[in-house]
């Protein structure tokens, strides 16, 4: 497990942490909102472990027999909430692991903490729950939700809570990761820095990966070719690469090819672009495509996550997502 000073970004949030650490003024119940990737369950993992670490200090000394448990995922007064349905959380995962639990005082930490992730996924009686346990919590209770979409969240929970928004690290310390710590090749962390949009779990995971340089290549290949493709051809070759690569990873690169296409329309500069090896179908789509057309396609992308991951049917979704491009 990392301890804080290994967390890239997200400055104000781990002062925020350490301070209420160092003065004794942990909150009883926070909200860590970000996209995922962002940072979320690391930021409350180091928090937990830190907040019983028997040093005290600001940072988990890793050293302890807290700390220790705390990385095996061991540690009795650190619970993560667990739940069967990939989907939702309900009613009775709460009551079993948080309502009933938290009467019962913390075995050996100071503190008796609980990690909810994927908050938002909570049913309505789960949130409720879970609201009449932070209205009045013992004293050595600590709730740590962790979300996608703060706005499922009811907003008698959400201003009961401390909200800490998990925001998109900055692309130069993205990219200065990349190369100094995962050892990546400068055009190749380009390329991931891009992909990520500030989320260094991202960046981790196409850095590790052995298939991201062969999905940006499919990706790119669906872009390229789009305009060609009936709707049918599109939504079957889409499904074909979801059931081998996260469909989401493909929406991502349309994005970043989409910003290419704008920045080159605008600058006619190649240097900033991070598909530079496209140059020639970069400049095609730019002189085909509208500065607005370039910016509907991008937001087009952003709506079809946003509708795949509220379960709107994927076909659907793609179709949308092809007749906003093929329009544009």
């Amino acid at each position: 497990m990392k301890n804080f000073e290994s967390i890239v970004g997200h400055e104000q949030i781990i002062r925020h942490m350490k301070n209420s650490i160092l003065q004794g003024k942990a909150s009883h119940a926070y909200i860590l909102a970000g996209e995922p990737g962002a940072g979320k369950k690391t930021l409350a993992n180091i928090y937990a472990m830190a907040l019983q670490c028997e040093s005290e200090g600001a940072d988990p000394c890793q050293k302890c027999d807290s700390c220790r448990k705390a990385n095996s995922k061991n540690h009795p007064d650190i619970i993560y909430v667990e739940h069967e349905k990939s989907n939702s959380i309900g009613v009775e995962e709460i009551r079993s692991q948080v309502v009933d639990d938290v009467s019962i005082r913390p075995y050996s930490g100071r503190y008796k903490i609980y990690i909810i992730n994927d908050a938002d996924k909570m049913t309505v009686q789960a949130q409720n729950a879970v609201l009449k346990t932070i209205e009045e919590p013992p004293d050595y209770a600590v709730f740590l939700l962790l979300t996608t979409n703060v706005d499922a969240l009811l907003p008698t929970i959400c201003s009961r809570c401390v909200r800490l928004d998990v925001r998109p690290v900055e692309d130069s310390l993205v990219k200065q990761y990349l190369i100094e710590k995962m050892h990546i090749p400068s055009y190749e962390a380009e390329v991931q820095t891009a992909f990520a949009q500030g989320s260094i779990g991202k960046a981790q995971q196409a850095a590790d990966s052995d298939h991201f340089g062969e999905t940006s290549q499919k990706a790119l290949y669906i872009l390229k070719y789009a305009s060609r493709m009936e709707v049918h051809e599109w939504i079957d070759l889409l499904k074909e690469l979801a059931a081998q690569q996260n469909v989401y990873d493909y929406l991502d690169i349309f994005q970043v090819w989409f910003r290419d296409v704008l920045m080159f329309k605008a600058t006619r500069e190649v240097d900033h672009l991070v598909f530079k090896q496209e140059i020639n179908f970069i400049k095609e789509q730019a002189s085909q495509r509208s500065y607005e057309g370039l910016e509907n396609a991008i937001d087009a992308a952003d709506k079809a996550k946003i509708r795949l991951r509220a379960n709107v049917n994927f076909e659907l979704v793609m179709e949308l997502l092809y007749l906003t491009i093929r329009e544009n």
